[in-house]
């Protein structure tokens, strides 16, 4: 089904592409000579729209990685029970020697987590900014406040992953949280410390779980890179916008990066689906044995 959805896809993109390059329509004449490889002009055009590629897949890997990073530490920060005043809350009930909950301010302070507060901060935050304000914002921001001076890549980089990771976050929560507590009262009988445990035991399960929520953010990621233009990164959007100044035929350049952007999501689509298959299959050949 996946499979025919893809062929489909791409047959209706390319259908559509036809149908523009045979017709006029509203005595508007189509100049697909300027994308042609047939022709010089279309083969050096080509060569420079493509040469895009590169930033946009590097650009995506790499935030990908960063957010992933910062989102699942920001995720364990959210789940951490440490509160720092703990013990100021305890009170012993007179009459039953029984240690309880302190009343007033003492309570309060003895259930404040400061690390589900940095949480709940971050996410919030960052999940609230769109990410042209936010990739402007670092890209002229950070210089000016601190002195250091950003490459247009890192800037795109740090921006997008700011933003990206408190969806990252909550999707690691969730994941996390959905892995069942027999599994991690298991891995406490083995003797295994509270990092062996997410590591060895939660984590490998939450991930085949979260997989499908993980791939649809690398697409987004991947399609918000092209928001890196407006501050001269060279990828596939700054390519065209680039051309179009030169040659004067922005409906047929746009087309074609339409058709860029959808080969490069497809090809992601199709690659995780198979990384859904395999792992899929070693989980049930686990079960099996």
């Amino acid at each position: 089904m996946h499979r025919l959805s893809t062929r489909l896809a791409i047959f209706a993109a390319f259908a559509a592409l036809a149908g523009c390059a045979g017709g006029t329509g509203g005595g508007f004449t189509w100049g697909w000579h300027v994308v042609l490889p047939t022709t010089p002009q279309g083969r050096t055009n080509l060569g420079f729209l493509v040469e895009g590629f590169q930033q946009t897949v590097l650009l995506s890997l790499a935030t990908l990685a960063v957010s992933m990073v910062l989102g699942l530490v920001v995720a364990l920060l959210g789940m951490s029970d440490w509160a720092p005043f703990r013990t100021i809350g305890r009170a012993i009930e007179p009459g039953t020697g029984r240690r309880v909950t302190a009343p007033g301010w003492r309570g309060r302070l003895s259930r404040w987590r400061p690390l589900a507060w940095i949480n709940r901060g971050y996410v919030e935050m960052f999940r609230s900014i769109p990410i042209l304000v936010m990739l402007l914002w670092v890209f002229y921001g950070v210089p000016t406040l601190t002195g250091l001076q950003l490459t247009v890549f890192s800037a795109s980089l740090l921006a997008i992953a700011l933003c990206d990771s408190a969806f990252e976050a909550e999707i690691f929560r969730a994941g996390i949280q959905s892995i069942e507590r027999g599994q991690r009262e298991a891995a406490k009988s083995l003797g295994l410390q509270p990092w062996q445990e997410m590591r060895l035991v939660v984590l490998p399960q939450a991930i085949r779980r979260i997989l499908p929520p993980l791939a649809n953010q690398f697409i987004y990621i991947v399609k918000m890179s092209s928001l890196a233009s407006v501050i001269g990164l060279g990828e596939l959007t700054r390519k065209a916008n680039e051309l179009n100044v030169t040659v004067f035929r922005p409906l047929e350049i746009y087309t074609f990066l339409v058709l860029e952007y959808l080969v490069l999501i497809l090809a992601i689509s199709a690659f995780v689906r198979w990384l859904e298959r395999r792992l899929g299959a070693d989980q049930s050949h686990g079960r099996e044995r």
